[in-house]
């Protein structure tokens, strides 16, 4: 059976807890040589040893992805050099989630989460895609959110950054697609790793939805290689809902 980013390298932020991690992680298994980039060096390396004891190839990356083009260009710099000289996939996963209601927002927390949000993928996007570019192609894919298009009476000001982000995937895909780069993105439902035997509070979210439960970060990195892959190679532009239907249908109870 083929590998179906075999001979691929990727650079994923935020690889080092949920679904970043499973991003990285289910990259590695189907051949991408993987840059697991995020703050923490040891749950960084807990995430390449993982990969590299099922056979993967992985690299961490430390990066403080915060709005700064330098810090964004240093985390392209050192990510090139890591996987061999080339960016195949940049996945723009990072992102700082604070839940409070708008009146309750200070302004230093408005800069931080876009800073970290939107400012940090936009400079690592233009550090890295002139550089797919040049190399003949590749594709970027953003994470955007459920909450961005259906209204929550918490956290307007994350809602807000994911709606940018799925804004800048259109443009995006404008801007690079004819140049053999393509953008696309995805938007996540409810997702956490389940802890065995207890209920999370936010399974409520996912009362009167198709799927009627909360998603797995493996159901987000399943869409990502969908996207990564050369299988999707007429998608451009599309924001790919992994939400169980919580944006689409609602299940009227009997």
């Amino acid at each position: 059976m083929s590998m179906r980013l075999a001979g691929k390298t990727a650079l994923v932020t935020g690889a080092t807890s949920n679904i970043g991690r499973a991003t990285a992680e289910a990259f590695a298994a189907q051949g991408a040589h993987v840059a697991v980039s995020g703050r923490s060096a040891e749950r960084g390396e807990e995430v390449v040893d993982g990969i590299r004891a099922r056979g993967g190839r992985a690299d961490f990356v430390r990066a403080d992805l915060d709005g700064s083009a330098a810090a964004s260009q240093a985390l392209a710099q050192e990510a090139t050099r890591v996987l061999g000289g080339r960016i195949d996939v940049l996945v723009n996963n990072a992102g700082i989630y604070p839940g409070d209601t708008t009146a309750a927002t200070d302004e230093k927390t408005f800069d931080q989460v876009y800073a970290v949000n939107v400012k940090a993928p936009f400079f690592l996007t233009a550090a890295v895609a002139p550089a797919m570019v040049a190399a003949g192609g590749g594709a970027i894919i953003n994470l955007g959110s459920w909450v961005a298009r259906l209204g929550i009476p918490i956290g307007a000001l994350y809602s807000s950054t994911k709606g940018a982000m799925e804004t800048l995937t259109r443009a995006w895909a404008a801007e690079f697609g004819p140049q053999g780069v393509r953008v696309n993105a995805i938007s996540p439902g409810v997702v956490q790793t389940p802890a065995p035997g207890r209920a999370h509070p936010a399974e409520i979210m996912m009362k009167g939805t198709p799927a009627g439960a909360m998603g797995t970060p493996d159901a987000v990195a399943n869409a990502a290689v969908y996207l990564a892959a050369d299988e999707s190679s007429f998608v451009h532009g599309i924001v790919l809902d992994v939400d169980g239907g919580r944006t689409t249908a609602a299940v009227i109870a009997g």
